[in-house]
């Protein structure tokens, strides 16, 4: 099935399209939902959402489900009202010598999804394709605000094995002006890119590839994944997300913004430097989540990183 989002109309066929894992699209408002048989699974967020008209925000995945139903992810939280569910945006977006906005904090920043897609994939998967336009006041051609960047993204959705999904994220950046560049927060902490507002359970733990990772105020090294694990939901399962960064990733491994309460987790890049985009050729970012219940060692995550890349 192919959607297409045009002036803010869905177009949709009429019937449900099923694929063999039984994982389906949902209309929702504001979105589109995705369901693996009776389960939701993530929704994608359409259509800008605000708080008391602050805060402006689209192009993101919120709510996203647990195995068992729960909501994994936050919206809006008090301590951080541009915190939106998984995320990916930059502090710092330059045109020339010209600071245009803050997509982090959506200052001075617009995301119109001008295009969507929905499709079967392969292997028992369905992908979320968008296109998104760019747009702040700060820039205008002719007195029209007019986008400067634009994004094509891919959500590839797995379904479960039963004890865990996968869904992975490839996010193409392409420069639609000259002397375009992005960067993370212009401080020691760099915070920038691909990030997961989870509700944190009071006994998480990160844990990598050797072991505990003990969160710091500034980004810590990794070993290419994080897995964020803890006391989950409702019915007070063991559970986590682990959070993988792509070997074909620039400054791969990435280094992490880890945060025990009140934040993010964001794999970060490029850091508080800048990094000029191409008006020919797109920067392109992979990331997976492993969403999973139960416990899910450092090996079997190296296994299907493994298998997967």
């Amino acid at each position: 099935m192919k959607l297409k989002l045009i002036s803010g109309i869905f177009l949709l066929m009429s019937f449900a399209w099923v694929s063999p894992a039984q994982l389906t699209m949902k209309k929702r408002e504001g979105g589109i939902l995705i369901v693996d048989g009776k389960e939701n699974v993530l929704m994608y967020q359409t259509a800008p959402k605000s708080k008391d008209g602050r805060f402006s925000r689209s192009n993101y995945i919120h709510p996203l489900y647990g195995l068992n139903g729960q909501i994994l992810t936050e919206d809006f939280p008090a301590d951080h009202l541009h915190h939106r569910g998984v995320f990916w945006a930059w502090h710092q977006v330059w045109i020339g010598d010209k600071q245009i906005g803050d997509p982090w904090e959506l200052v001075d920043f617009e995301q119109d999804v001008v295009e969507l897609e929905f499709m079967k994939g392969a292997s028992e998967s369905v992908e979320i394709r968008t296109e998104v336009d760019w747009k702040s006041r700060q820039w205008r051609l002719d007195g029209r605000i007019v986008p400067y960047l634009k994004e094509h993204a891919k959500i590839t959705v797995h379904s479960s094995t039963g004890t865990y999904r996968k869904i992975d994220f490839e996010i193409s950046l392409l420069a639609l002006v000259d002397d375009l560049k992005i960067g993370g927060s212009n401080d020691a902490k760099g915070y920038s890119g691909f990030s997961v507002r989870m509700k944190l359970p009071d006994d998480v733990k990160f844990s990598g590839k050797n072991g505990e990772v003990i969160p710091e105020v500034t980004a810590v090294k990794s070993d290419g994944f994080v897995n964020v694990s803890g006391t989950i939901g409702q019915f007070k399962g063991k559970g986590g997300i682990v959070i993988v960064d792509n070997p074909g990733n620039p400054g791969y491994p990435q280094s992490w913004i880890l945060r025990d309460k009140n934040s993010m987790q964001n794999a970060v890049y490029p850091g508080n430097k800048l990094v000029p985009l191409s008006t020919t050729e797109p920067l392109v970012l992979k990331y997976s989540l492993l969403v999973y219940t139960g416990k899910m060692s450092s090996n079997k995550i190296e296994k299907i990183i493994q298998r997967e890349y």
